[in-house]
């Protein structure tokens, strides 16, 4: 798989939090767009705020807001009556308006969700492997596609916006700490993940790196609404991250940015030996090798067993050793980028969330943050699902936000 990705770049430059419009001509569809997110960001809105927040003349909103609902994109909330004057109709996005479907590839687990306009998830396919085998995921993701194009009616059917795919880079990498045999790890590199599910659907196929798409949803969907610049920590079977700044996703030049897995934990050796990485001390992989060496069930990571009696031993050494590393990527982060905040995530429970991120709390207590600002520490809102969700997020958010560049290529195509 190509490092520098296309279909990355492309969704990060998409990603535009502006519900800004212009009453300019030849604006239409932006405009209808602008009014979308409005309502997206914000929530049910009467036509007077849609105007206020979008800067747009009422006659110009009450216009796209008659549009949008003859599109089926809108529904008419019951009228509110306030103090004085006509009552107020607050306008929302209807969940059938449009649909998409997001693809998370992982090292450990493959889902598939149909997500509906509002971001809600309607429907979760999971299957749970040791490690990615390409035959086996590409026969699942043929199935789920298939088994999703039966059971929608035509007009469903036809308001599917796309297929997002969130996946790790390197999927065939690392095999020793995956236990994956070499004869199935040297087959990603000759894999198109995207050609391949393209082949296999009329829908038009997107890809973004998992960690990424994790942070779309964040940004999208989460607090990134209303926080500008954050750096994503993502925790699963490796940690990853990505980075937002003036609520805009940085892929990078190579679709790296944000990328805290690799960051080293120290200085090169003398002889010239490479310090450990990130991934290696911090990730879910850890804790799961934890476990199995002292007998326990390994995918008790993701549920509430991870502080419970017999593996909460182990998670405590976890978090320790995990927090303490993480923290210094979030101090060299903070000295380098001069974040707002810091959003942790990752695929466990809840509980173990917010374990992780007192204890990550209390390591940057030790660090010395005189000539900086230290980021304010934010537990994420998504959960595992992110990375899904944030494919799907994709073709949504191509189809129907006000990103004006996105908007003069499609008027040139």
């Amino acid at each position: 798989m190509n490092r520098s990705n296309p279909d990355l770049l492309a969704a990060a430059d998409a990603l535009r939090l502006k519900p800004r419009g212009s009453s300019q001509g030849g604006l239409r569809q932006y405009n209808e767009r602008v009014v979308l997110q409005a309502i997206r960001l914000h929530g049910a809105l009467p036509g007077a705020e849609i105007a206020r927040v979008t800067q747009l003349t009422a006659q110009t909103v009450s216009l796209i807001t008659k549009r949008l609902e003859a599109d089926g994109l809108l529904l008419r909330g019951a009228p509110q009556r306030g103090k004085v004057g006509q009552p107020s109709v607050p306008l929302r996005l209807n969940p059938d308006g449009a649909l998409a479907i997001g693809i998370k590839v992982g090292r450990r687990s493959m889902d598939v969700l149909l997500v509906d306009f509002t971001g809600a998830v309607r429907q979760r396919w999971t299957l749970d492997y040791r490690y990615p085998d390409p035959d086996q995921l590409l026969a699942e993701i043929t199935a789920r596609l298939a088994g999703i194009t039966t059971q929608l009616s035509a007009d469903a059917l036809a308001r599917v916006q796309g297929v997002g795919i969130a996946a790790p880079f390197s999927l065939g990498g690392w095999q020793t700490l995956l236990d994956m045999p070499p004869a199935v790890a040297a087959r990603w590199p000759q894999v198109n993940l995207r050609a391949e599910v393209a082949a296999r659907t009329e829908l038009p196929v997107s890809l973004i790196k998992d960690t990424a798409a994790a942070c779309v949803a964040e940004l999208v969907a989460g607090r990134g609404r209303s926080v500008q610049s954050f750096l994503y920590v993502f925790v699963d079977t490796f940690i990853g991250g990505g980075l937002v700044l003036d609520s805009h996703l940085r892929a990078g030049l190579h679709g790296n940015a944000g990328a805290i897995g690799s960051l080293p934990m120290g200085l090169a050796g003398s002889a010239g030996a490479a310090p450990a990485q990130l991934l290696s001390v911090a990730s879910l992989a850890n804790l799961e090798a934890r476990y199995r060496a002292h007998g326990l069930d390994a995918a008790a990571v993701a549920d509430d067993r991870a502080l419970q009696s017999g593996w909460l031993p182990h998670t405590q050494a976890w978090l320790a050793e995990a927090a303490a590393a993480v923290a210094l990527a979030v101090n060299s982060a903070a000295c380098l980028l001069d974040l707002e905040s810091v959003i942790v995530d990752g695929s466990f429970s809840r509980p173990l969330q917010a374990a992780l991120v007192a204890t990550l709390q209390q390591a940057l207590d030790g660090y010395s943050w005189e000539g900086v600002t230290r980021p304010a520490l934010l537990p994420g809102t998504i959960g595992s699902d992110a990375r899904a969700l944030g494919g799907a997020l994709l073709p949504l958010h191509a189809n129907f936000s006000p990103d004006r560049d996105l908007f003069l290529k499609i008027a040139v195509d």
